[in-house]
């Protein structure tokens, strides 16, 4: 039987793939913030904050950059879409989702997408 701070934590991250995957679709350009989350759990956003990083050790908000990290990834490896599109889709503005980028995948966007690109062409 899963404990209740378990519970709470993978009912968070389905809610998560769920809205990111609305995101990374064009379904939705609203990103939730974390009492959109709790509101849909039920529960206080601080104790749905304080419970998830209890339980993984990582913030809210960290699962929620790490995961649209891996969708800006795929977006920019296949979407013909191009950078200024695939922030405003991820709900950035260009200059922001370069920083955020950066920092999650330690290179710009720009110079993931061309070494993507060289890969396939190599491949």
């Amino acid at each position: 039987m899963m404990l209740r701070p378990e519970e709470i934590t993978t009912n968070f991250l389905h809610e998560l793939d769920k809205h990111i995957a609305d995101i990374a679709s064009g379904k939705t350009d609203v990103f939730y913030e974390i009492h959109d989350f709790a509101s849909i759990l039920c529960i206080h956003p601080v104790h749905l904050s304080n419970t998830v990083k209890q339980v993984t050790g990582k913030a809210p908000c960290d699962h929620c950059e790490g995961k649209l990290a891996l969708v800006a990834k795929e977006l920019l490896e296949s979407a013909d879409m191009t950078i200024t599109q695939i922030a405003h889709r991820l709900t950035y503005d260009a200059p922001s989702f370069t920083k955020f980028f950066k920092k999650y995948v330690g290179q710009t966007p720009s110079s993931y997408k061309r070494s993507q690109a060289s890969l396939k062409s190599a491949g």
